[in-house]
């Protein structure tokens, strides 16, 4: 009997069967609001400088810096410069009052701030032969430059860039209206079970509701994919292997999903409809060393990537947290990875040899951590109490109350 895979190597291998010539490259323009928490497709360039003019930084007065000498100078006081205006050329020991953001005359080096300046109020804009004094100043002084943000063709964003507000600004301040960004993985999700029942459906002795379901399509809908439910699928093989073959194949033998995705049926015992279903398949089932989750398989059907997750509801999510999100991150560059941080445990642990354990928990404002119902794979109320994934190594097996662990924030 093979010794189970670790955790990092599975999810090297998760990375690897997602990864290769086979991974999706189809893209999509997208208008720039929509293209939100997408990926940028290709490398974008400026289609011009910013800033595109060289603008003042302060409410003052702009000026020729050699019209000031060193113990300052009365200057005659030009037209203002209004931001959104495009003024006249300042003449020599003229100074303009001038807005932030507005642009620089032809003929102005440097912007005076108007505290600076006795007065330091504007004079009235109908006013003439008015003069205002100015201590010295450099060259550059309180200027924007032109492109000092960024030049004309310059690599704004690479391909691979996540497009989130900032990023989606910038692209707004080039003039751009729209994103070209990666099309969502398609991924096709099946929940397996005779005992399985849509919620809504009467509750019978022997069923339960499917919330695998739920919780997988939400965690991979809320990473941006695009997810494929099927109805759920009942125990018998060869109905299991219609359903997947109904949604692999188009008519002209293209694949019509990046990625299967199937929950229950991966474990060793007498009716696991996964296993057999993918009889004559390039698919492993195996152990990974970690609680809960242990059961996993992965390999492809028919030519598509597969994941085989266990069935009960917290070994699936934690499944999808430890191996596909990880890679999505890895490899699309959405989901961000979750926020990792230390915290304090408020109880002791125990943890089975050899197995990296993940446990769900509540991190507290005073930078501790609380368990949230046992280690079972089946509590789904603890889940939904949580907000952070415990993590326990596969070398530990005890833990005081206050030692550290390594949390991920969910």
């Amino acid at each position: 009997m093979s010794l189970p895979r670790s955790v990092a190597a599975h999810r090297d291998a998760v990375v690897e069967l997602l990864s290769g010539p086979a991974a999706n490259t189809a893209t999509e323009q997208f208008p720039l609001l929509e293209a939100l928490g997408k990926v940028l497709a290709v490398d974008l360039h400026a289609p011009l400088s910013l800033p595109p003019f060289a603008n003042s930084q302060m409410d003052g007065f702009a000026v020729n810096s050699a019209d000031i000498p060193d113990d300052g100078a009365k200057l005659r006081v030009a037209a203002p410069v209004p931001a959104g205006a495009a003024p006249e050329p300042l003449k020599p020991g003229f100074a303009a009052p001038i807005m932030t953001g507005a642009m620089i005359p032809e003929g102005a080096d440097a912007v005076v701030p108007i505290e600076r300046a006795l007065p330091s109020t504007f004079p009235n804009p109908e006013a003439e032969d008015v003069d205002v004094l100015l201590p010295a100043t450099t060259p550059g002084t309180y200027v924007r430059h032109i492109g000092s943000d960024i030049g004309e063709g310059d690599l704004a964003l690479p391909a691979g860039t996540f497009l989130g507000p900032a990023q989606l600004g910038l692209l707004a301040a080039l003039g751009l209206t729209s994103a070209e960004v990666r099309k969502p993985m398609r991924v096709l999700l099946v929940t397996t079970g005779d005992e399985v029942l849509e919620p809504g459906q009467s509750l019978t002795p022997g069923k339960i509701y499917d919330s695998n379901g739920t919780l997988l399509e939400a965690s991979m809908r809320q990473s941006g994919l695009d997810v494929v439910r099927t109805g759920i699928s009942d125990d018998d093989p060869a109905r299991l292997r219609a359903v997947l073959n109904r949604h692999v194949a188009s008519e002209d033998g293209q694949h019509r999903v990046d990625l299967i995705v199937t929950t229950g049926g991966v474990s060793k015992g007498a009716y696991e409809v996964v296993r057999q279903a993918m009889a004559g398949q390039h698919v492993d089932f195996l152990p990974v060393a970690m609680q809960p989750g242990g059961p996993q398989g992965i390999g492809r059907f028919e030519g598509v990537p597969f994941l085989g997750f266990p069935g009960n509801p917290v070994s699936c999510l934690v499944s999808y947290e430890m191996f596909l999100r990880p890679a999505l991150s890895q490899i699309h560059g959405v989901p961000a990875p979750r926020p990792v941080q230390r915290a304090r445990l408020v109880e002791p642990l125990h943890s089975p040899e050899g197995k990296h354990q993940v446990r769900r928990g509540t991190v507290l404002p005073d930078g501790s951590v609380r368990m949230e119902g046992g280690a079972g794979s089946h509590l789904v109320h603890a889940l939904a109490r949580s907000n952070a994934l415990v993590h326990i190594p596969s070398d530990v097996t005890e833990l005081a109350e206050g030692s550290e662990v390594e949390v991920w924030m969910l």
